[in-house]
């Protein structure tokens, strides 16, 4: 698996945890930044991520801003990713089994270092399920494509 990773300034220190994570989990990835405490604007960091997932450069996406709010928003507008909020590790888990989503947001200011970690880690070894699932998937994917 390789994962695209970028938060803005109000992410960074997560941002880091999630690294070390991926680090010790043989997950390979690419950090988009950002790298500077000044404030910058998180279209700048997330769309570049989406981009990356559904152009195939990565499998998944990961995103940190303060809420993580802005961050999936705006990663939501790239056509062809399901990029979730998440701030807890149930959550984390039943994004994947049911939703298929190929980005993950989290917000720093929400949650801390710890907890950040453990939904990470459960949402990049939790599988979609299919199934029933997957008709549901196809239908949003339907959708987008319609409104094109």
């Amino acid at each position: 698996m390789k994962v695209a990773i970028a938060s803005d300034h109000g992410g960074m220190n997560i941002r880091s945890e999630i690294k070390q994570l991926m680090d010790e989990l043989g997950i390979e990835y690419t950090d988009l930044g950002c790298e500077t405490a000044d404030s910058v604007d998180y279209p700048d960091y997330a769309v570049p991520v989406a981009e990356k997932v559904v152009n195939g450069e990565a499998d998944r996406g990961i995103l940190i801003c303060g809420t993580g709010i802005g961050m999936s928003i705006a990663a939501n507008k790239v056509t062809g990713i399901r990029c979730a909020l998440v701030h807890d590790v149930y959550s984390a888990r039943l994004t994947r089994e049911h939703n298929d989503s190929n980005v993950l947001a989290m917000g720093e200011r929400v949650i801390g270092p710890g907890l950040a970690r453990e939904i990470a880690k459960t949402w990049l070894e939790t599988e979609f399920q299919g199934g029933r699932h997957a008709r549901r998937i196809e239908k949003i994917e339907g959708f987008e494509k319609s409104s094109q």
